[in-house]
């Protein structure tokens, strides 16, 4: 399934996978409001198994306008996965741009009670609106 994701990081061995994809449904381009849900796979290809603690999210709309995002977790919990295993999520980004861009990364314990920090790939947000990347 590893053909299903546009952009893939490893770190220590966990890899994270991202496919973005823009929400024509959930977006008003006339009110300057467009939205993309992306999916992101975490894959434990380490020895032990990892909890995923916290996120850092840097979003860049089109005018190359900033914003941090930080907080526990994904959508609302601190999976555990064991070595071998996945976890998969799926959240949303609204911007007042017909384009973005996305990086990050994610806090992790591994079983030794060891924090490391996991690389999220950057991936673009584009809408049919967009006339190029935005990094």
């Amino acid at each position: 399934m590893p053909g299903l994701f546009s952009a893939v990081a490893t770190t220590e061995g966990i890899s994270v996978r991202v496919q973005p994809r823009y929400a024509a449904d959930q977006s008003d381009p006339a009110n300057g409001h467009w939205v993309w849900h992306y999916h992101i796979r975490v894959e434990n290809g380490s020895g032990m198994e990892v909890q995923l603690i916290d996120r850092h999210w840097i979003i860049t709309d089109g005018h190359g306008v900033r914003k941090d995002v930080m907080g526990e977790g994904v959508v609302g919990e601190q999976p555990v996965i064991a070595p071998g295993g996945s976890y998969d999520y799926v959240s949303g980004c609204p911007l007042a741009t017909p384009m973005g861009y996305m990086v990050g990364r994610f806090g992790m314990v591994d079983g030794g009670g060891r924090r490391f920090e996991v690389a999220i790939p950057g991936f673009d947000l584009l809408s049919p609106d967009a006339k190029g990347a935005a990094n």
